[in-house]
């Protein structure tokens, strides 16, 4: 059994951030599967967290079980699924315009929305949501921001400006985001990192114990912990490329390490 660090010790849970931490686009950072499994034979607790809107949670747990790493659904805790909530619990009823992938346009109507992308009445929707996408075209953006304007709440799933993958940092959420935002004139409400209610719902499913956050980014990870009133430990394997990370005042991560894997290994 592979004996975990002292940092790891004082733990009972973790909470980690997939993209960047677990794994860099199709591919696992390096030890994170047998990192994973070491804390769990430790009897540590184990959940996920991630902003990233693509794909739905059932994708996610596929892509965890494909690269060597048990997880049920019940691990998973995605920003689709919290956008999901906060709309149901708010906004039910109301009409909504979606930027990002078919999972988030599922989210927003299992929501109880009424999704008008596609329809000629696009523009004049009551809700607009903003979320991560590889197909955004400019007729979204101007739907989106002729809605924002007409005065439509204005949410969206983050801010995270890149996103980590293997041959460098893509545009992310906050890339797109920034758009419509610049063309509207308004700034979105952000349900993700680094708001804690991510963490907040992870916590709800690991139960009660002392809890470390792992992630890759000290303004979204490590700030959405601060957030959370939980400690927090950088990786540099994501959006810092190995580089030792940008000091944010405030943001203190307990320890800083290159991979999952360096972090929890003795």
């Amino acid at each position: 059994m592979t004996a975990l660090s002292p940092l790891l010790q004082r733990y009972d849970q973790l909470i980690l951030d997939l993209d960047g931490c677990v794994w860099v686009g199709d591919e696992p950072v390096e030890g994170s599967a047998a990192a994973i499994a070491a804390l769990r034979k430790a009897g540590k607790r184990v959940a996920f967290a991630t902003n990233n809107s693509w794909h739905p949670g059932e994708d996610q747990v596929a892509k965890l079980w494909r690269l060597g790493i048990q997880a049920s659904l019940a691990d998973v805790v995605t920003v689709g699924g919290a956008l999901q909530h906060l709309l149901a619990e708010t906004r039910a009823g109301r009409t909504a315009y979606v930027v990002g992938t078919a999972a988030l346009r599922k989210h927003v109507s299992e929501a109880g929305l009424r999704v008008l992308n596609g329809t000629d009445l696009a523009s004049r929707a009551e809700v607009v949501v903003v979320g991560g996408s590889d197909d955004v075209h400019y007729d979204h953006l101007r739907s989106a921001s002729l809605a924002v304007r007409r005065g439509a709440d204005f949410l969206a799933t983050a801010r995270d400006p890149t996103l980590a993958m293997p041959d460098g940092l893509w545009p992310g959420t906050g890339a797109i985001l920034a758009a419509v935002e610049t063309a509207s004139g308004r700034s979105a409400e952000i349900v993700g990192k680094p708001q804690a209610q991510l963490f907040r719902t992870a916590l709800e499913r690991l139960g009660e114990g002392r809890t470390l956050v792992v992630g890759d980014k000290l303004d979204t990870d490590v700030a959405a912990a601060a957030a959370a009133g939980l400690d927090a430990a950088l990786v540099t394997s994501g959006e810092g490329s190995g580089e030792q990370p940008a000091a944010v005042e405030g943001l203190e991560p307990v320890e800083v390490a290159p991979t999952l894997a360096a972090l929890v290994c003795a």
